[in-house]
């Protein structure tokens, strides 16, 4: 079990939303300390926070996180962006960039940090997806969240030799400025964050935030033209 009490942690996209509440959850519940990243350089006055840049397009710069933060033992992949762009007839730079960010962005810190993890007793992988994981008609989105779903799966094989505990989570709509314009019930970040905390000390393999997110993970066993985005609404 991965207690975070004494642990240190990382939490890509740290500086607000999910991310933000995720970095309050784990001082809350004793962390020691945690390395918090967003695309440009920015203050948290909390001591127990280590603030970074971090673009999770650039090997370069992932690695010189990983070199700064040896010590962590929890990793959170939780920056992404949302495009929603059609993938046919959507600006390809755009679905492109979507797919480098939410499916190669978290491949690329996984990497970087599986010898950490493993040096450091194992620890766990937390990667951050969304019921439009399985719900088709959200575009570059929910296709690139399909594939790091998949990716995800196959990290835990990978990393179940060294002892990592790799958790999924899947959350429907949370109230954050990414999701601001879409006008559908949201879970507000911190009881996100807590679900997902809860889940990580369960040791669960996945954790499904939301009521939202239980119906279409059940909904997988049915039909597939089922699962669009309007089923989520």
């Amino acid at each position: 079990m991965v207690a975070v009490a004494g642990r240190v942690a990382v939490v890509t996209g740290g500086r607000r939303g999910l991310g933000a509440a995720l970095v309050d959850e784990l001082l809350a519940r004793g962390a020691r300390k945690v390395y918090s990243t967003a695309r440009s350089a920015y203050v948290d006055d909390r001591p127990e926070v280590v603030t970074a840049e971090l673009e999770v397009r650039s090997a370069a710069s992932v690695t010189a996180l990983a070199e700064v933060a040896a010590d962590v033992e929890i990793v959170f992949n939780n920056a992404g962006i949302l495009l929603p762009d059609p993938l046919l007839t959507g600006d390809f730079e755009r679905v492109t960039a979507t797919f480098d960010v939410n499916v190669f962005g978290p491949l690329r810190v996984a990497r970087a940090f599986a010898p950490i993890l493993a040096a450091n007793r194992g620890g766990a992988l937390v990667n951050i997806h969304s019921v439009l994981s399985w719900l088709a008609g959200s575009g570059a989105y929910g296709a690139s969240k399909a594939a790091a779903w998949s990716v995800t799966n196959s990290l835990r094989l990978e990393l179940a030799r060294q002892n990592t505990q790799v958790v999924g989570v899947h959350a429907g709509f949370i109230d954050t400025e990414m999701v601001s314009a879409i006008e559908l019930p949201k879970a507000t970040p911190a009881e996100v964050a807590a679900r997902i905390l809860d889940g990580l000390e369960a040791e669960a393999t996945e954790v499904l935030a939301d009521d939202v997110t239980v119906t279409a993970k059940a909904a997988l066993s049915g039909p597939v033209e089922h699962l669009t985005f309007s089923a989520a609404r």
